[in-house]
């Protein structure tokens, strides 16, 4: 039995990678909210500027979500060409 959109079914395999990303994205939003809570205030400077502390493991997640983010794109771009390729 095949599944996909022409016979009108999902594939499992896409609802089990999108499932997975709501659920790394969920990870993402919780590590960055205790990563804020737990790191203290402070400031070192960069490049003369004052730079909180609390803002480096928010851009280092950030840096993993987005990396996330595109991966998934493009595998739905990817996808979408082997669809319309067979």
């Amino acid at each position: 039995m095949e599944t996909g959109p022409e016979n009108g079914k999902s594939n499992p395999s896409a609802d089990n990678l999108d499932r997975k990303f709501w659920i790394a994205m969920a990870l993402f939003a919780i590590l960055a909210v205790l990563a804020w809570l737990t790191v203290g205030d402070g400031t070192f400077d960069v490049d003369g500027r004052p730079v909180e502390i609390r803002l480096v493991p928010l851009i280092v997640i950030g840096g993993l979500a987005l990396r996330t983010v595109l991966a998934r794109h493009a595998e739905k771009i990817r996808r979408q060409g082997e669809k319309d390729s067979s």
